[in-house]
């Protein structure tokens, strides 16, 4: 059994019609592409990204200031992060921090580079010899409900 040109031609014609009764009587809010653009983005922010908050300081300046110091805060929501970067003799430095939440596995990634810390008392960890560069730490911690999650911060300059 085929089906002839004339009836495809009258399918198409027959769903041309129901698509037009339906945007009639039900049709999509205006701002419905907006809105689930915006859903999806904010769902990729909060799942792969933290919020950066420079701590000292009034204006952003980058981690090679003129004091050699710099203090962030990441936080996504459920777990918050704060780092302090120093510079250590011989140029590199020297990252103290502190995370508050259960921390299983804490690294700090520089390229295809990583260091690995430990949580001791109150959450507070440190990296010592780190060389300059765009670094970000990743963190596995357990939340309040048990479960293991992956807290990222985005990238920062050290």
């Amino acid at each position: 059994m085929t089906m002839e040109t004339e009836d495809f031609g009258a399918d198409a014609a027959l769903f041309a019609r129901l698509r037009a009764v339906w945007e009639e009587v039900d049709p999509a809010p205006a701002d419905l592409v907006d809105r689930m653009v915006a859903a999806v983005a904010v769902e990729d922010l909060s799942r792969e990204y933290a919020i950066l908050t420079l701590v000292e300081g009034s204006t952003l300046t980058a981690v090679r200031g003129e004091t050699d110091t710099a203090t962030l805060q990441f936080s996504d929501g459920e777990t918050s992060v704060l780092l302090h970067v120093t510079t250590a003799e011989g140029g590199s430095h020297r990252v103290d921090g502190w995370v508050d939440a259960e921390a299983l596995a804490i690294r700090l990634i520089q390229g295809d580079r990583d260091w690995s810390a430990e949580a001791g008392a109150h959450g507070r960890f440190a990296f010592e010899a780190v060389p300059s560069g765009v670094s970000r730490m990743r963190i596995v911690v357990r939340g309040v409900d048990g479960e293991l999650r992956e807290f990222q911060t985005p990238q920062f300059e050290v």
